[in-house]
């Protein structure tokens, strides 16, 4: 009998998604193991594998659909001897009609199968468009008897204009070209006041799943469940850019096998890790019924993507060398950005590091990213004058500030945690003990 193919649950969390992409069109052959679609997350596009082996014998959600409902139909694979007429998509369960989608059907077909988007209608030439095809011939002829080119239908090949159409024209006579249609007049979005924004005066792009994830997230984090306070703390860099410039000259050149270049965030990320483990109060989560206390630092590192923010994670952070952990922020980061990261190497972890140095900021106060008990925010190392033994002095400094989750890293514990990270940072030999 048919068997239908159902929305995957990409993760413990996940309720709907968006169907991104057919890789598969009906009639094809589909062997288990074999890649049918991809399917988007708010932070990740996966694709989805096959499990069952028959022929794609139809599409029930159309690429670009989105809000798929977990376990929702969207395909369905005909096993030998079955043809489409066998299939009841009411036995499936599948829906009367599809989510919105924004490669949806004209209003008028409400059908909710799908095998492929609909060929654009071709452009209307206008005059002096380079795609308006004519023989030389017909061209110098419309010239001389002053006939637009775009006025004429042309009867050659893919529509081209041939000599017998234009003595055509010469002989019924041509119409004016119809004035191009006026733009529709851009329409307002729901909730948005047209006496203070006019619709014309800017220009809307949809909030993707991945920016309402963040803004539900850390609204929810920051308005009612979190009570948030930050600490702040300057940290002296000589000490770890003398030892960076000397870990680095000692690297196999760039090309050649095990080369690396470990940046300041690396050993910030070293320090955080080794700074919970000798503060594990810091390194735990709230719940209602207890306290999760957790036995490894599990680091998440924000990485900025289009359209938002992810924070792929270093498991266990306190078990790796900063050659190691450098090598995987840049992996993660590059997958991040192509939104082809795991669940799981997204999800969870035990604390978490955002970075806005790069650009200049001194110092900032992130929110806490739940359900982690606090987050780093690292601003940009400067060389400022500072008071050294009754001497002003220049040294290299870094502001950092905690945010923690009150609840669960308090003021004291919050304090003792940056204290052991500014004796890591400040003499990064001490990350050997």
């Amino acid at each position: 009998m048919p068997i239908p193919v159902l929305m995957p649950a990409l993760s413990p969390t996940m309720e709907e998604g968006t169907l991104a992409k057919w890789l598969k069109s009906e009639g094809d052959e589909v062997n288990s193991g074999d890649i049918i679609a991809e399917i988007e997350t708010d932070k990740a596009t996966m694709e989805v594998e096959a499990i069952d082996e028959g022929k794609l014998g139809k599409i029930l959600i159309a690429e670009g659909t989105e809000g798929v409902k977990v376990n929702a139909p969207i395909a369905v694979i005909l096993e030998d001897g079955e043809s489409a007429s066998d299939i009841d998509e009411g036995s499936l369960g599948a829906p009367a009609s599809a989510p919105a989608s924004a490669a949806a059907a004209p209003a008028e077909d409400t059908a909710p199968t799908a095998s492929a988007p609909a060929p654009a209608a071709a452009p209307v030439p206008s005059a002096g468009d380079a795609r308006l095809k004519a023989s030389p011939l017909a061209k110098r002829l419309a010239k001389q008897e002053g006939l637009p080119l775009e006025a004429i239908k042309g009867s050659g090949p893919h529509g081209r204009i041939v000599k017998r159409d234009v003595e055509k024209a010469m002989k019924e006579g041509v119409s004016a070209p119809a004035a191009a249609p006026s733009a529709p007049a851009p329409m307002p979005v729901a909730g948005v006041d047209p006496r203070l924004y006019p619709a014309d005066s800017y220009t809307p792009i949809k909030n993707d799943g991945m920016r309402k994830t963040i803004a539900k997230r850390l609204h929810q984090s920051f308005n009612s469940e979190v009570p948030h306070f930050p600490l702040s703390i300057d940290l002296e860099l000589d000490s770890l850019l003398a030892a960076r410039v000397r870990i680095n000259a000692a690297a196999p050149p760039k090309g050649e096998e095990g080369h690396y270049k470990l940046s300041v965030n690396d050993f910030v990320v070293k320090a955080c890790a080794q700074a919970l483990k000798a503060v594990p109060a810091a390194n735990a989560t709230y719940t209602d019924d207890a306290i999760l206390q957790h036995h490894h630092a599990d680091i998440g590192v924000a990485v900025a993507i289009d359209g938002g923010l992810i924070t792929p994670i270093v498991w266990k952070a306190e078990t790796k060398g900063l050659q190691t952990i450098s090598a995987e922020v840049k992996d993660l980061a590059g997958r991040a950005r192509n939104k082809k990261l795991k669940p799981e190497e997204y999800q969870g972890g035990t604390f978490a590091i955002s970075n806005l140095g790069m650009f200049g900021i001194k110092s900032f106060a992130s929110i806490v990213n739940q359900p982690h008990g606090a987050i780093l925010s690292v601003g940009t190392g400067e060389e400022r004058v500072v008071v050294r033994g009754g001497e002003m002095v220049i040294r290299n400094m870094m502001t950092v500030t905690l945010t923690c989750d009150h609840r669960v890293v308090d003021g004291a514990v919050g304090a003792e945690f940056l204290a052991k990270l500014k004796t890591f940072i400040e003499d990064p030999a001490t990350m050997l003990l």
